[in-house]
């Protein structure tokens, strides 16, 4: 892990995870919400979703009050770190593949651009997080598209 910020890389990546997640979480809601007639099988997948995303959010505020109060990252500390942004970002990726699910096999979503665009959109948001996960944790030289 590059340490750009220093001693505070730490809070920098559970700054960006503590956002997306919640983020993602909103996201489950929103697609529920815009595709009133989503089929089941993706409402309760959505809601499963926003179950672990919340957790993992909850997660990631732990560490953000670890850290704090910490007052210096151990090394055991940055290795729980990485590892959890390491889950939040394949969790991210996970997450998406439910998008592209819904975006190219539901009726609700399949034929309707409006449904498209906010798919498109809540995908592009949780590819960022990915972006910024992989270029903290693996430094520029490191990160593949």
């Amino acid at each position: 892990m590059q340490f750009y910020y220093g001693q505070q890389m730490p809070l920098r990546i559970l700054d960006e995870a503590e956002f997306w997640k919640l983020q993602e979480e909103e996201h489950t809601v929103v697609i529920r919400e815009a595709l009133n007639d989503l089929e089941k099988v993706y409402v309760e997948a959505l809601k499963e979703w926003e179950k672990s995303l919340s957790n993992t959010h909850k997660t990631v505020v732990s560490y953000v009050e670890s850290v704090v109060r910490s007052g210096y990252v151990y090394v055991q500390l940055q290795r729980q770190v990485i590892q959890l942004i390491t889950f939040c970002l394949e969790e991210s990726e996970q997450f998406i593949e439910l998008c592209r699910q819904i975006k190219d096999n539901s009726s609700a979503a399949k034929d309707k651009p409006i449904a498209q665009t906010i798919l498109d959109h809540i995908i592009r948001e949780s590819e960022y997080f990915i972006g910024i996960a992989r270029l903290i944790l693996f430094g520029k030289e490191n990160v593949q598209k």
